[in-house]
């Protein structure tokens, strides 16, 4: 055998880069479902479904086109635990020139993959990610000098790179970056939204969805309604139902929430676009052509591409600009472990109870609901930034390290002193209730802040704006909360704190 061409279960794409140049009759490739990759964390019993029925699916697909594919198939007997073991026996087998793979997207497993030459006694060739728009090296440069990153100014450079809503004259279409304003209207029922995209499970998803079931149970979430794509045509077609059904509202209502959807108007393609089903450029292009088609309005197209181009590239730049180092970073002290009902839902908080419950039913909720809801809570109680970045990777069928780790920690939790977000995005009850009809259901009174029936999350905003005032007090845009603190009156200002002091003794039983 000439080459060993190892494909991971987030590089589900045919023309990915460890296959460029290829030969099927020379070369053959290597797929494994292994324990060390599905348990290293409660991974989300819906994640693991897709993610090994899409690598049965794309094995097959290589198969039908020539290809020698030897999959190990996930077995929790085998004394194959890790990648290494796989790979190891088949180098021994096959005896290969050389064993090629795409870099993968996870500090901890790159680097083991590049010290495994000195155990495997054979080159080991770890080819770039061309996926995305930026390569490390130029996010490196962009980012070189810069003492805070600004999201907003690297997504303009990747709107020029890629000309995506540029006019031939080089400016914004509409004269404008960034819609972002026009964004934020609440969701009252109408228009409806609509259906969300299915795919019946066929005899391999079902097969995949035994096996979780019986070798998985201890794990996070539930495999019933598993309804997502699992081939690239099913997520092309997921793609096509989200920018006919969905694109043209997505825009005015991307931030709001509600008590009876658990998609709105939602793309919920992230899981098909970070596992490779979809491509990124392709799937922005698309989402171009319906706003230059008349079919959805311009701040609905911005605001879906800037997610990719902007913030997807964005956090993936941070995460390889910085680690591993910056998954240690806690610079404002938190301390307290991540409540036991992140786990279960079980809170008299509607929002939060909401939030997690989508999560543990569907492995996904929108940016939203784990920026200012479950996140939001997590920075105002002070809980320890690993254990609520360990619980976003496992929870979402969409989170790998390189986009969970920066967005938890950076923007959730400012934890990196603001090096990737200019403020922490901490607010009230006041917030949830004007985004979403949350507050209408909840047991909490969301117009209280020191009784025994107010919403949490008012009381504990306040207190992290007083125990963090030497973090933020200088901070430009956290000014008018200082103020706005200082001129409550003493006995207000020490119930607030008192209340708050309570919830945080009392997280469990909220």
């Amino acid at each position: 055998m000439r080459h060993l061409i190892l494909i991971l279960g987030d590089q589900l794409t045919p023309d990915i880069s460890a296959l460029r140049e290829a030969d099927p009759e020379q070369d053959a490739i290597v797929m494994a479902e292994v324990s060390d990759e599905a348990s290293y964390t409660n991974h989300h019993k819906k994640k693991i479904v897709l993610l090994f029925s899409a690598m049965r699916h794309f094995a097959r697909e290589l198969e039908n086109n020539g290809w020698t594919v030897h999959y190990h198939a996930y077995d929790p007997d085998s004394p194959h635990h890790s990648l290494l073991d796989v790979i190891r026996e088949r180098v021994g087998q096959d005896q290969p020139e050389k064993v090629i793979t795409t870099e993968c997207g996870e500090y901890r497993l790159d680097a083991a993959i590049r010290q495994w030459h000195e155990s495997l006694n054979v080159p080991v060739e770890i080819r770039p990610d061309d996926r995305f728009i930026a390569t490390k090296r130029e996010f490196a440069r962009w980012a070189e000098g810069r003492k805070q990153l600004r999201m907003e100014f690297f997504y303009r450079e990747m709107r020029r790179k890629t000309g995506l809503l540029m006019t031939p004259d080089g400016n914004p279409e509409g004269g404008e970056w960034n819609y972002d304003a026009d964004n934020r209207k609440k969701w009252t029922g109408k228009p409806p939204a609509p259906a969300s995209f299915r795919v019946e499970p066929d005899a391999i998803t079902r097969d995949v969805i035994e096996l979780v079931d019986d070798t998985f149970s201890d794990h996070f979430g539930t495999t019933d309604d598993f309804h997502f794509a699992v081939t690239a045509g099913d997520a092309e077609a997921a793609l096509a139902h989200f920018l006919d059904f969905a694109l043209p509202c997505f825009g005015d209502y991307q931030d709001a929430m509600s008590d009876q959807e658990d998609w709105l108007f939602h793309s919920i393609l992230s899981p098909y676009i970070n596992c490779g089903l979809l491509d990124p450029l392709g799937v922005c292009e698309a989402a171009a052509r319906h706003y230059y088609s008349g079919q959805a309005p311009l701040n609905a197209v911005e605001g879906f591409i800037r997610q990719i181009i902007g913030w997807r590239e964005f956090v993936r730049g941070i995460y390889w600009l910085l680690m591993p180092e910056y998954a240690k970073e806690n610079r404002l002290g938190n301390d307290r472990d991540l409540p036991w009902f992140y786990w279960t839902g079980e809170t008299g908080m509607r929002c939060m109870h909401k939030a997690i419950d989508a999560t543990r039913r569907n492995g996904y909720a929108h940016h939203i609901q784990r920026l200012m809801v479950t996140g939001n809570f997590a920075l105002l109680a002070g809980v320890k930034p690993e254990e609520i970045c360990d619980w976003y990777l496992a929870v979402y069928a969409d989170a790998y390290d390189w986009v969970e780790l920066p967005n938890t920690l950076g923007m959730v939790m400012h934890a990196d002193g603001g090096y990737l977000g200019s403020k922490p995005y901490a607010a009230s009850g006041k917030y949830i209730q004007r985004m979403s009809d949350y507050c209408s259901h909840c047991r909490y009174n969301v117009s209280e802040a020191t009784t025994e029936d107010a919403c949490p999350f008012n009381a504990l905003y306040w207190h992290f704006i007083h125990r963090h005032r030497r973090d933020f007090e200088g901070n430009p845009r956290m000014g008018m909360m200082y103020r706005n603190w200082d001129r409550q009156k003493p006995e207000r200002r020490d119930a607030l704190l008192a209340r708050a002091e309570w919830l945080l003794e009392n997280l469990n039983t909220l």
